[in-house]
């Protein structure tokens, strides 16, 4: 198995077409859903919007 290093010195012997595309599909991998994380807020903002629809939770307005 290839270190992180043999890694990196491999890309970087490639074309820079070539390193744009292994960059874009790397930073793809790091923003894919998450979709437990996804349904955590949105069991979050449906409780704060049913605690503000039962007077339990208040906006602020802010005075200049």
């Amino acid at each position: 198995m290839s270190s992180t290093k043999d890694i990196i010195n491999q890309a970087m012997a490639l074309h820079p077409e070539e390193r744009a595309i292994v960059v874009e599909q790397l930073l793809l991998s790091l923003d894919s859903p998450d979709q437990a994380l996804d349904d955590l807020w949105a069991e979050e903002a449906e409780a704060r919007l049913d605690a503000y629809e039962h007077g339990d939770l208040y906006t602020l307005t802010l005075h200049s």
